[in-house]
């Protein structure tokens, strides 16, 4: 699917189908049910994203809200995109061994695992994963790997974040 014009989750989950609408359905179930207080669900990317809100966390590097998650349905297979995942090598090793041991056959990018349905991966290491990133860590991490240069979004005006 290309990038989806939907303003919500469910009018996304309602745009595809219905064999990838259950998939959708149930891995967001997990998301949702473990997702920790402060983040919030929404439409980001033409995906359904879960992230920090901006009133809550204002700096980042392109305006937007800072993405903890995000689902997709792409033209040949799911995606569920993990970016406590990505960048966190103690994270990274904690999510390759639980995932292994599951037992279920892991097929991921940096942050990007790729299904076809949700019974292909393990719902339990999910949920896992989503409740370990409580907000104050994920931003705690957030700003230690922007470090000290980064810039702000305006940094093309010369505005460098202190």
């Amino acid at each position: 699917m290309e990038t989806s014009n939907a303003r919500t989750p469910e009018e996304y989950i309602a745009s595809l189908p219905e064999d990838r609408a259950a998939a959708v359905r149930e891995v967001r179930r997990v998301i949702r049910e473990n997702l920790p207080d402060g983040y919030e669900e929404g439409m980001q990317y033409g995906m359904i994203g879960w992230y920090v809100p901006l009133d809550r966390f204002p700096d980042t590097y392109n305006g937007q809200p800072l993405g903890l998650a995000a689902l997709a349905s792409q033209k040949n297979y799911l995606s569920l995109y993990l970016n406590s995942v990505y960048g966190d090598p103690a994270t990274e090793r904690w999510f390759h061994d639980r995932y292994a041991e599951s037992g279920k056959k892991l097929d991921m990018g940096k942050s990007c695992l790729r299904f076809k349905r949700a019974d292909d991966i393990p719902l339990d290491v999910i949920g896992e994963t989503i409740a370990r990133a409580d907000l104050d860590g994920f931003l705690d991490h957030y700003r230690a790997a922007r470090g000290s240069s980064r810039r702000t979004r305006n940094a093309g005006h010369g505005a460098a974040n202190p």
